[in-house]
């Protein structure tokens, strides 16, 4: 039986203008869903929209639409954007379905039920954008501390959540599963933030807010976002339903990936929630880091034309779907803030995916074909000083691939990926195959050498699938192997069929004329 694996965006706000940064999460998780199936593991992928709430309603009747056919249309480009990037979800929930909101309605009265869940008054300052209700000590310059607009007083029936009773339960769960809640650096946010101060019950419902899930004893009430929106996760398993298999099966998830902007809700009132349901909690909370835009002041005065493009509607088409993964996934330090400038991304083409990814691959082929008919050619297990060094290199950034990934770091992954790349292209200057083919008694170390480099390729390339699956799968087609299948020969450098044509491949990347691509990015945006 394999293992599985349950990984989750957070649901989003649904919005046709996305930007890098909110393709973040998603293309992570994307890229970390594909290693774990490579891994040979059961993946279930989650996404989604979280379709209620009074911003919702307002965007809508802005638009003179029902807010389901204002959500619709949104919803439709989400996914195309998803497709665009190559992003594989096993399944996609909507706020908006009805097994879902039926689900909202039995855990709302289960825990109405149960004594968690009780009527009283509602009074606060309240934040519409991010619908979150705050009290004067936690606003900021007396604003939202989340979003840093402004608060409005607000005074209403509602129900409460009893999340005061969670707080010493949720200290003894940080200090016995420290890897709960990650980076560590979160742990002390809740803790120093949240915990220490107290916790207050939590407003479960508005009767000022329409657009929602109403509560099915009490209509008047629509129940509040954060118990309709963070139960997606269970619900999009069939949670409460007549078909509960894959909630059986894949429940508790493995890791909930999330914004550090919406730790608290997932790290606090979500394991609160599950904790009076008795049911399980995940195994973690990763808490990533923002994109930050445009940082690099002094990238403006390099580039003739310099303009800073963040729509990947815009550069996908132009520089491919992996280009974009690659840097989201590469510049961002996993947990961390990451800056984003598109200066920053045509450097990292031309360097990454060019010179050291593309230009080592373009060469060997070419190599190849020029000594061996692009056949590959039969060969012996080497003593040379080279081949070893090469090989146990390669072998020691494939441990820490599968090491990173133990903790989803994929900036480290994609670090040492490329490693193996530089190895390869550095093996190539130093033992000279172009030198070597001149020598006809030296046709067994040539093959040699070439089949050092192919094994470094279908090693590094092998990994690189599930973080850049389009060019990999080029690459690895060429080989005769399967891009999605699971690891293989991954230890050792005997993974290429002897005698074996490998295939030409078009090139991977071309190199950006990176002033001349900035004039093309203004026209763009200027027609846009």
């Amino acid at each position: 039986m394999k293992e599985k694996f349950y990984i989750t965006t957070p649901i989003y706000y649904p919005s046709n203008k996305f930007t890098l940064g909110n393709c973040y999460t998603t293309v992570i998780c994307d890229a970390i869903a594909r290693f774990n199936k490579r891994q040979g593991k059961d993946v279930f992928f989650l996404t989604g929209t979280d379709e209620h709430g009074q911003k919702i309603s307002q965007a809508a009747a802005a638009k003179g639409m029902a807010e389901k056919d204002y959500l619709d249309e949104i919803v439709a480009d989400a996914k195309a954007l998803w497709a665009m990037l190559g992003i594989e979800y096993d399944k996609f929930i909507r706020t908006t379905d009805d097994y879902h909101e039926k689900s909202v309605q039995t855990i709302f009265r289960t825990l109405y039920e149960k004594g968690y869940i009780y009527k009283g008054e509602y009074e606060g300052l309240y934040c519409t954008p991010c619908e979150a209700f705050w009290t004067e000590s936690q606003l900021v310059d007396g604003k939202c501390p989340d979003c840093g607009r402004a608060v409005s007083p607000q005074k209403e029936e509602a129900y409460f959540f009893k999340l005061s009773e969670f707080g010493d339960k949720l200290m003894k769960l940080y200090k016995d599963n420290p890897k709960f809640l990650q980076p560590q650096s979160r742990i002390n946010e809740m803790v120093n933030n949240f915990l220490k101060p107290g916790l207050a019950d939590l407003c479960v419902s508005r009767t000022s807010v329409k657009w929602g899930i109403p509560v099915d004893f009490d209509p008047k009430h629509t129940i509040y976002v954060w118990l309709d929106a963070l139960t997606n996760y269970t619900n999009a398993l069939g949670y409460n339903s007549e078909d509960e298999s894959l909630f059986k099966k894949y429940w508790p998830a493995n890791v909930h990936m999330v914004g550090k902007e919406i730790v608290r809700f997932h790290a606090i009132i979500w394991p609160a929630f599950l904790m009076a349901l008795d049911l399980p909690l995940p195994e973690r909370i990763f808490a990533h880091g923002w994109m930050l835009f445009g940082g690099d002041k002094l990238s403006k005065s390099k580039t003739t034309g310099s303009v800073e493009c963040i729509d990947p509607r815009i550069l996908v088409p132009e520089y491919s779907a992996d280009a974009v993964r690659y840097i989201l996934l590469r510049e961002i330090p996993f947990g961390s803030d990451g800056n984003y400038t598109t200066e920053i991304f045509f450097n990292r083409f031309n360097s990454d995916l060019v010179n050291n990814f593309g230009n080592l691959v373009s060469r060997t082929l070419s190599m190849l074909k020029k000594y061996f008919g692009s056949v590959v050619p039969k060969h012996e297990k080497s003593e040379n000083e080279d081949d070893i060094a090469l090989q146990n290199d390669v072998k020691k950034e494939v441990e820490n691939v599968f090491k990173v990934m133990e903790d989803f770091d994929v900036s480290k992954a994609l670090i040492s990926i490329f490693n193996i790349f530089t190895l390869a292209n550095t093996y190539i200057q130093k033992v000279e195959p172009w030198a070597v083919a001149k020598d006809e008694n030296q046709k067994a170390r040539l093959a040699t050498i070439m089949t050092n480099l192919l094994e470094a390729i279908r090693i590094g390339t092998s990994l690189l699938s599930s973080f850049l699956p389009e060019c990999s799968k080029k690459v690895l087609d060429a080989f005769g192997i399967d891009a999605e299948a699971d690891f293989a020969d991954l230890d050792n450098f005997n993974g290429v069929e002897e005698g074996r044509e490998i295939l030409p491949i078009a090139i991977l990347f071309p190199r950006l004329d990176i002033a001349a691509e900035f004039e093309k990015l203004a026209k763009i945006m200027a027609n846009k």
